[in-house]
């Protein structure tokens, strides 16, 4: 199935639904992603913005019960066509949680770990050091590549996290709450890289910290819980307008901390 639009979008849904059995955690969501940009979404917990982040490559397909209408497209394809094969969707769209959770292995294992069961042809030690480079994490561990993941730091952890998903390649990254485990300065580690990053690649972030969202972010969706939208995205647009002139009252009371 494709789709005929006159912009390639990094991400296009329309009229999307998600459920979880017969709750319905997302509404009616039309959503266009900027390639090579930075977009988070945001909103009060329970508006569905990590089921939206989840969608984008089917990692809601792992929770029982779960089921999409409407459409997600990606390459001129909607991802949940049923000729489409959800491995192949997360290699291309990766995904970082919100805990570090590098595998029990050492730093070079995690990140080649990817490439190695996709049968990588090309030179296993070039990727591993490019990827831990992309990710800043080069000039820290270059001596260290044997040494348990799991002795790195948090924000070293994640940023680990981060190499492993370029390894694979991907032309989208998304981040659910990347930082919320870590301390400021780790944090706005992890900001820099994810600037960095998008020349590259199309970042969407899930983000309950305002400051990061304004900080870091090219564009901005706003998911309410109001009673009457629930799950709905209601405000959609570049950061900076979001944020100091939005058209949603519910955004403002959400941006200036009146509620959420």
């Amino acid at each position: 199935m494709t789709n005929q639009t006159d912009k390639q979008w990094a991400i296009e849904t329309q009229d999307l639904d998600i459920y979880y059995s017969d709750f319905r955690a997302v509404k009616n969501v039309s959503l266009k992603i900027e390639p090579k940009k930075i977009t988070s979404i945001i909103g009060p917990s329970g508006c569905g913005k990590s089921t939206v982040l989840r969608s984008f490559n089917r990692m809601n397909d792992f929770i029982p019960g779960s089921r999409v209408t409407g459409g997600i497209f990606f390459q001129g394809q909607n991802i949940y066509d049923p000729r489409i094969d959800p491995v192949q969707v997360r290699q291309r769209i990766g995904m970082v949680f919100q805990k570090p959770n590098p595998f029990p292995k050492s730093i070079y294992e995690n990140v080649a770990w990817g490439a190695r069961i996709n049968n990588y042809k090309e030179n296993l030690n070039d990727l591993v050091e490019e990827c831990l480079v992309k990710s800043a994490l080069w000039g820290e561990v270059k001596d260290l590549l044997q040494r348990p993941a799991l002795s790195l730091s948090g924000g070293q952890q994640q940023r680990l996290c981060i190499a492993r998903a370029l390894a694979v390649k991907p032309e989208i990254i998304l981040m659910d709450e990347p930082c919320s485990a870590l301390d400021p300065i780790a944090t706005l580690k992890i900001e820099d890289l994810m600037r960095e990053l998008s020349a590259q690649y199309t970042i969407i972030i899930v983000t309950h910290n305002m400051q990061q969202a304004g900080r870091a972010s090219d564009f901005t969706a706003y998911f309410t819980m109001d009673t009457d939208r629930a799950g709905s995205m209601i405000e959609y647009g570049v950061t900076s307008q979001v944020f100091t002139n939005p058209t949603h009252k519910s955004t403002e009371d959400y941006i200036s901390g009146r509620f959420g």
